[in-house]
Parts: structure tokens; C-alpha cells; sequence
């Protein structure tokens, strides 16, 4: 061989060798460059205090005899409360539509045209405690909400039939649940 042929054979040698390292060198400058980094976000929601209210009819009857039936009349309905986990909720009841006033408990009455049939509504089965607003010696319904449906029992009372002219008597209760 001759010296330019080893020459050029050493060159490409000693180009082949630094390729080699150049490659290497490459490979781990990009494997000691690689770094992560990181953050972080927050997730949130707000849940909102939130009751519903429902209710059925209180039904005294719907053939009674006045001249056999005793006094008094006792009815029984429930209203159905569902409020969020831990939420307090107080219930009250107005005094009707056929009061004369939404506080004038002492004259619910159901009509019938222009005759009347007094009725109360009580919170308690002794039918002691008059079920209303808060206000004019009446009481209302508290409780804590479960995030499931209560069950809420209403009591009503007809003091008397005396007089009472025969057809069929109605009021409406507004009921309202605070939160």
C-alpha cells in the first residue's frame, strides 16, 4: 500500500472513530438533557343547600253524617320534605285561604259557597300544638335534612258539625319550607 492510501485509511479510521464518539456523545447528551417537569390544578364543586316540599290531601271524610258522627273530627295527611345531607329546614303553614288573613289561625275554615266548617291543623297527634308560621301562638316543624324523603304527619281536627249545612267544603293551605 501506499502512503496515501494509508494515509487516507488511517483518515477515514480516525473519522469513523470520532463519527462513533460523536454518536455516542449525542446519544447521552440527549439521555442527561431529558427533564420533566410539572404543575398541578384544582378540582372543585359547591353544592348548594336545596329542599322540596309535597303534600297530600287532608280528607275529613267525604259521606259524614252530622247527626251520627261524634266530635271531634280527626284527619290525618303528610307532607313529604327532602332536603340536602345536614341542610335545617323549618315548615310552616298559612292559615288558609278562607282565614281572612295568612296568620289568623284561630279561623281556618273550609267553605261551601257561602257556609263554613271551622277545622284546625296540629303538629302533634293531642292536636295541642297549632301547625302555622311562628306566629299568633302557633308553632312550626323543624328538622335536618337527610338527603332522603321525610315523611311529615299532619293532624286536623273538625271541633264540631253542629249546624253544619249539608255540600262539600274545601280551603287551601299553603305550606313553606325555609332553608
Amino acid at each position: 500500500m501506499n502512503q496515501f492510501s494509508t494515509r487516507t485509511a488511517q483518515t477515514i479510521r480516525q473519522v469513523a472513530v470520532g463519527l462513533a464518539l460523536l454518536a455516542t456523545a449525542a446519544a447521552t447528551s440527549v439521555t442527561a438533557t431529558a427533564s420533566t417537569a410539572n404543575t398541578t390544578f384544582q378540582v372543585t364543586a359547591t353544592i348548594v343547600s336545596a329542599c322540596t316540599v309535597s303534600g297530600s290531601s287532608l280528607n275529613f271524610g267525604s259521606a259524614i253524617d252530622p247527626l251520627a258522627t261524634a266530635t271531634p273530627l280527626d284527619g290525618v295527611s303528610t307532607l313529604t320534605v327532602t332536603c340536602s345531607n345536614t341542610t335545617p329546614y323549618a315548615v310552616s303553614l298559612n292559615a288558609g285561604a278562607n282565614a281572612g288573613g295568612a296568620s289568623n289561625f284561630g279561623a281556618r275554615t273550609m267553605k261551601n259557597g257561602a257556609n263554613t266548617l271551622g277545622y284546625q291543623l296540629y303538629l302533634d297527634t293531642g292536636r295541642t300544638t297549632v301547625w302555622g308560621d311562628g306566629t299568633a301562638s302557633s308553632s312550626t316543624k323543624t328538622g335536618t335534612g337527610s338527603g332522603s324523603a321525610q315523611t311529615l304527619s299532619v293532624y286536623g281536627r273538625i271541633p264540631s258539625l253542629a249546624n253544619v249545612v249539608p255540600g262539600a267544603y274545601t280551603d287551601t293551605v299553603t305550606v313553606t319550607i325555609t332553608y
